[in-house]
């Protein structure tokens, strides 16, 4: 919990085959809360379920379920904006959500922050995972490595014209789909930096 909490709260969550201690997410986690943030890691449904591998065809519905289920319980305790933030497949599911809601709850999420977003499978640019993009009105930050194997910049330009809601892309030179976060590997300055950025981004949106 931060010392002084601002009201507002993010609820993280991970890719496929992680979980809710993933270096990345407690990174996160710490600097928001460092910001003022309450801050929520939750482990999504399928991986509550089992403890490895990664979420099957028929998760991905419960995950975004248990994901609404973060943001109510985070609401009993916060009277500020919910954000939500995921890297690679939690991200997905998170904006499949907010795009979900934009007809039955559009102010429910405030902002999205989306680490990885995976647009394809490595090596499969025609499986593109856009087809949700176009009822996303939630304001969205986008962190993108530029060496990751699941979306290039140009394919990441082309999917942000398909969202009507406000986008940022914020591009790590060099980095793959872990942004820097393999094993032990921390990129504590990184982490900064997508805090300032979405806290900048979050004012632009307001």
């Amino acid at each position: 919990m931060p010392e002084t909490p601002n009201g507002d709260a993010l609820v993280l969550s991970h890719g496929a085959g992680s979980n809710a201690q993933a270096p990345l997410l407690i990174a996160l986690a710490e600097t928001f809360s460092a910001n003022d943030f309450t801050v929520l890691r939750c482990d999504l449904p399928y991986r509550q379920s089992r403890s490895f591998g990664p979420p099957g065809p028929g998760d991905a519905a419960r995950d975004r379920a248990g994901l609404k289920n973060a943001l109510a319980a985070m609401r009993k305790t916060c009277s500020g904006r919910l954000f939500l933030g995921g890297h690679s497949y939690g991200g997905r599911q998170s904006s499949m959500l907010c795009a979900e809601l934009s007809k039955e709850d559009p102010d429910l999420v405030s902002a999205l922050l989306l680490l990885s977003y995976p647009l394809h499978p490595p090596r499969k640019p025609e499986q593109q995972r856009t087809q949700h993009l176009p009822d996303l009105r939630t304001p969205t930050l986008f962190v993108h490595g530029t060496r990751d194997p699941f979306s290039s910049t140009p394919e990441f330009e082309q999917a942000l014209k398909m969202i009507p809601g406000k986008t940022r892309l914020l591009e790590v030179e060099g980095a793959g789909h872990d942004l820097g976060f393999k094993g032990k590997t921390k990129n504590g300055d990184l982490v900064e930096r997508i805090a300032s950025e979405f806290i900048h981004f979050l004012d632009l949106s307001s």
